[in-house]
């Protein structure tokens, strides 16, 4: 019998739901619908599931992705949330507002998720089935709108086959999704303001009523800037590329051919190149050797990313 080249359809029940929960306990992909989009979930603890999602999508963002979580025990897991958050989760989770918030030291999020930032964007969402799965599955749940980068975000569960095919393992039908709109996210600084990054479900001016005029932020249409991302990641320790060899002061991280002392990539793939950078700069920074050498990389598709983040690392 020929394998179906389409992903695997979920009826909305309770063996969809336990199937959904299975594959992403073994790391695999499920477009799961939330009350904003449909989102593209993998298991927001492992290198290789976050690497799944960029490939599916097409290429990595180097944006954070959202993480999703049952509750707010499970989100005072992953991050720290100061009084400011609690109000908000009481005022609207479970819901569709993101908060940005510090990651806590420890947490089971995997790197390339923050995108090297120290903050983790969590969101616990009021859709049943979605809820559902993440309490069958036990797991946080990191995803993006399940739908090839620079398409039009998901909101019916054939925009997901139609747009992602077989790069997704299965899909749970949940029909229409309420919102058709990404949700809210908000970010909390550490000087007491806060910034809304997306508009979304919930307006700015209900989050004003929680927290306050005073210390509002201007808008932006960005998680972050993409020029942030080197000032809040340099690895605080010089960096050189484009090294086939390494001197002995030198951490050397690898790929393809090149093995280093790790390596991005040890097949040459530029995206789980792309999914494991951050995780491995971190190493370079923690160990004992005083710089940082990196192998050449491809500059072609998203290698011409990854060279931009090196690049600012190095800077």
């Amino acid at each position: 019998m020929e394998r179906n080249l389409g992903p695997e359809l979920l009826a909305p029940d309770q063996d969809g739901v336990a199937r959904a929960a299975a594959l992403l306990g073994e790391g695999r992909l499920v477009a799961v619908p939330t009350e904003t989009v449909y989102g593209l979930m993998a298991r927001a603890d492992r290198d290789e599931s976050v690497a799944a999602i960029y490939r599916a999508k097409g290429r990595p963002s180097f944006n954070p992705l959202i993480v999703h979580v049952a509750d707010l025990t499970a989100a005072q897991e992953l991050a720290v949330l100061d009084a400011r958050a609690l109000s908000l989760a009481e005022a609207f989770w479970p819901g569709a507002l993101t908060m940005v918030l510090p990651l806590r030291e420890g947490a089971a999020v995997a790197p390339a998720v923050t995108a090297g930032l120290p903050t983790v964007a969590l969101r616990c969402p009021a859709h049943p089935l979605m809820r559902a799965v993440i309490a069958e599955s036990g797991l946080a749940l990191a995803g993006p709108s399940a739908n090839r980068s620079g398409g039009v975000s998901p909101t019916l569960a054939e925009h997901v086959v139609a747009s992602l095919g077989a790069n997704v393992d299965a899909v749970v039908d949940g029909g229409a999704c309420e919102a058709g709109l990404e949700s809210t996210i908000v970010a909390l600084r550490e000087d007491g303001r806060w910034q809304v990054l997306r508009p979304g479900p919930i307006p700015r001016e209900a989050i004003r009523q929680v927290l306050g005029t005073e210390n509002d932020a201007v808008t932006s249409q960005a998680i972050e800037a993409p020029g942030q991302l080197a000032s809040h990641y340099a690895p605080g320790k010089p960096v050189r590329l484009n090294a086939e060899t390494a001197d002995a002061d030198e951490f050397h991280i690898g790929f393809g051919a090149i093995a280093g002392d790790t390596s991005l990539s040890a097949r040459g793939d530029l995206i789980e190149a792309a999914s494991r950078l951050y995780a491995l700069l971190h190493q370079g920074a923690a160990v004992s050797q005083p710089r940082i050498a990196v192998a050449p990389i491809p500059g072609e598709g998203v290698g011409a990313a990854i060279n931009d983040r090196l690049s600012r690392a190095a800077a």
